[in-house]
């Protein structure tokens, strides 16, 4: 068997992600390679650390990117927070939901689960019920943007709850990271992740997150030690903190971490509201297509993301065949239903460098010429 060089083809991303990435992000990724204890690539984490926390509106010191993808910003939030019979309310409203109380399980965590129709956001009158019906759960986890449907839940209104009842939150915002708005020191969030690969438009495999100053005490007050080694982020804060020299953790993947910083700096420069009315405004002009072609909504527009849109596949259509054809013959990506909605509804993203005008033209024309 001959082996050459794998080359590409230059695809459209427009399903749930990775996303389309700029050439600019994409050529800082290629830059020379430094130590990931080199004093200037120190330097370009601290930087790093102040783009995030701006792209998450917070102060928290505790603001870094861990080094794997957002599924493991899931799972860094639970070990560090849950400990062994601590009851957690899970809102379960799609995939992620339901991945967010496997969590709460493999921790040792009792899981309360607030269950709301794929499609819908979460509840905020079930959610306070179950926090009346818990007095001593711990910590209320949720997904902000549910990749899944494409439905937005009110983290504003659900991180107030959680605060009246003195319930820490684990917050999902990999899908809204820099496409919707999201304020973590205003909405009173505390372990909040997401991911590189959506609205950042960065290479796939890192995780932002913050930890507000009550998630740090909660794991500095833990009894029992956090169940995985590469995530207990009391070891990692040595790494990411501190003057000068840094202890060593890891090796940190420092090209990855190069495109993260250009694709943030790139977020800075637009402005997160002017990140935030380009998404809305490109799904806007993306809705109006879809409706004249017959396509319906999975979310009602009152919840629905405009950086991830769940449309219901239409009656005798081929949907993996329609995919396949956007694929081989426009070179787009769109992408198909996931759990409940299998078989049953596409997910078309308009994520960071994707959300724009000539992409938004190509889908509704490819998709015109598919269906028929």
């Amino acid at each position: 068997m001959s082996i050459t060089s794998f080359i590409p083809p230059k695809r459209i991303l427009m399903g749930p992600g990775p996303s389309d990435i700029s050439p600019q992000v994409l050529q800082a990724q290629s830059r020379p390679t430094v130590g990931h204890l080199d004093p200037l690539f120190i330097a370009m984490m601290d930087e790093l650390k102040q783009l995030l926390k701006y792209a998450f509106q917070t102060e928290n010191e505790f603001t870094i990117a861990i080094s794997a993808p957002g599924s493991a910003g899931m799972e860094a939030c639970f070990v560090n927070l849950v400990e062994p019979g601590d009851k957690v309310i899970v809102c379960r409203n799609g995939v992620f939901g339901e991945r967010m109380r496997e969590n709460v399980v493999r921790s040792g965590g009792e899981a309360i689960v607030v269950d709301d129709e794929w499609g819908k956001p979460v509840s905020l009158d079930k959610v306070e019920q179950a926090l009346e019906l818990n007095p001593d759960a711990k910590i209320l986890a949720f997904v902000h943007a549910e990749t899944s449907t494409g439905a937005c839940s009110d983290a504003r209104a659900l991180g107030a709850l959680a605060k009246q009842h003195n319930v820490l939150t684990i917050v999902d915002t990999v899908t809204s990271l820099g496409g919707v708005p999201l304020k973590v020191d205003e909405w009173q969030l505390d372990a909040v992740y997401s991911g590189s690969q959506k609205c950042l438009s960065c290479v796939p495999g890192l995780s932002p997150l913050t930890f507000s100053s009550n998630a740090i005490a909660k794991i500095q007050a833990r009894t029992t030690p956090v169940q995985s080694w590469f995530l207990d982020q009391s070891l990692v804060l040595g790494y990411w903190s501190g003057e000068g020299k840094r202890s060593y953790h890891h090796t940190a993947p420092v090209n990855s971490l190069y495109a993260l910083h250009e694709a943030l700096l790139v977020l800075k420069n637009e402005g997160l509201e002017s990140s935030w009315k380009r998404h809305q405004a490109m799904h806007n002009k993306l809705k109006q297509g879809l409706q004249k072609l017959g396509f319906e909504f999975v979310v009602d527009e009152e919840h629905r993301l405009p950086q991830l849109n769940a449309v219901y596949v239409p009656e005798g259509i081929d949907e993996a065949a329609v995919r396949a054809h956007l694929l081989t013959t426009y070179n787009l990506e769109v992408g198909a239903g996931l759990g409940a909605l299998a078989g049953k509804a596409w997910r078309i993203g308009l994520m960071g460098y994707g959300a724009r005008e000539e992409n938004v033209a190509l889908c509704l024309k490819a998709l015109e010429e598919s269906l028929l």
